[in-house]
């Protein structure tokens, strides 16, 4: 069970099991007369035929207080389209699939291109962006949330609980984010949240002082949690992240745009697990070494637009104070874990700690060399400016795809 606790300038909502799901359910289904809610599944063609999205996708279908669902469909041939078409009739209720791959949106994303407006590489924040665009032309919810694909552990209470404070009328969250421990299989998880981004925010507050930024980020319990919900005002100048920072990037993004007052995290669940990515030590291209070069940079380049200056020396000093921090985290961890009878290998978290310790000697420098580079995709309001009637041709190539191929 949760505790009270509010720690940080963000407002915690725990659940104390008092209320069920059906409770939650038939509250929303009541505020959805009013406040129509829409939510985004990015995923990837392959998780259609894994164990979580079947899952998923049958939780889901439980429901009854959403208005319309929004699939971005990743690395899908022709064949395999065809097939998520059929896969998602399961939901049993509105939805539009987003064919990234297909003719209709690849030559609408060539359009940007010509204009440097579309998403500069492929992946997870590039899918989430085109989703919320299409959510922006259906010009229908009042609320949007979104989760990943690949949760394992997935129950229709987490989904309740993330629209909730967002859908509530006396409540008044834009942004909610999800949390959660990351325990699996007696396993302690979650390894670039407690090894990288927590040292590195306690690092971060002494080599450079503490700032309202910081303070912000070190109020999420779980800030790489790819749960979360908004209300619509927020999407239209939302900057999305198109490489690993995304999660990171959208909280950045609600610091600057929205009071902490309007902002709040709430307890998805007693345990969470998902898909892991590999540790890759000896690629900085793939897993959680790149992940955790991306999110480095993310921060670095937050605080250096609110004239923090960095410099090779500054990188080595925060290298050092890292390092240390996370050293005393492994300690305080494996503590936690021999109490809860969970698994927790000090050698490989030590590893891990290492090569994050590197990278942030990495991302430091690929800051040096290119300060002007971001990986923000333009907003959608920037998009709107530049091609007033790209939003309505998006909606209008997507029901066409839904028509032909449902």
């Amino acid at each position: 069970m949760s505790d009270f606790s509010q720690n940080g300038i963000i407002s915690t909502l725990h659940d104390f099991g008092t209320k069920t799901t059906s409770e939650i359910e038939k509250e929303l289904l009541s505020f959805s007369k009013q406040r129509k809610m829409e939510l985004i599944l990015p995923c990837l063609y392959s998780e259609l035929e894994g164990n979580a999205l079947p899952k998923i996708v049958k939780e889901i279908s439980k429901t009854n207080y959403l208005d319309h669902i929004i699939v971005g469909l990743d690395k899908a041939n022709s064949k395999q389209a065809k097939k998520a078409w059929k896969f998602f009739k399961k939901l049993n209720m509105p939805f539009s699939i987003l064919w990234n791959d297909g003719p209709a949106l690849k030559k609408l994303d060539q359009e940007l291109k010509k204009k440097d407006l579309a998403p500069n590489e492929l992946g997870k924040g590039r899918n989430v962006w085109y989703c919320l665009g299409m959510c922006i032309a259906r010009d229908s919810a009042r609320s949007v949330a979104l989760h990943d694909c690949d949760i394992k552990t997935y129950d229709r209470r987490m989904l309740a609980k993330l629209f909730y404070p967002v859908v509530n009328p006396t409540f008044n969250f834009e942004f909610c984010k999800g949390y959660y421990p990351r325990i699996a299989e007696n396993k302690m998880n979650g390894r670039v949240a407690r090894l990288l981004v927590f040292p590195l925010l306690t690092a971060l507050e002494k080599t450079i002082g503490k700032s309202d930024y910081l303070e912000f980020m070190k109020s999420f319990k779980y800030p790489l949690a790819g749960e979360f919900s908004f209300r619509r005002n927020v999407l239209p100048e939302l900057r999305i992240s198109s490489d690993w920072g995304i999660e990171v990037g959208i909280l950045s993004e609600m610091q600057r745009s929205f009071s902490p007052q309007n902002i709040c995290q709430v307890d998805l669940a007693d345990k969470y697990d998902h898909k892991h990515q590999i540790l890759s030590i000896d690629d900085e291209t793939k897993g959680l070494s790149r992940m955790s070069i991306d999110i480095i940079k993310t921060f670095i380049k937050k605080l250096a637009t609110q004239g923090n200056t960095f410099s090779r020396e500054k990188f080595r000093s925060l290298k050092a104070t890292y390092y240390r921090s996370a050293l005393d985290l492994i300690d305080i961890y494996r503590s936690d874990a021999e109490m809860n009878g969970l698994k927790l290998d000090t050698h490989t978290e030590e590893k891990t700690v290492e090569l994050f310790a590197r990278n942030i000697m990495k991302a430091g420098e690929a800051f040096i060399l290119n300060p002007m580079d971001t990986p923000f995709i333009p907003t959608w309001s920037r998009v709107k400016s530049a091609i007033p009637d790209f939003l309505k041709r998006l909606k209008e190539v997507v029901n066409e795809d839904n028509k032909k191929y449902s």
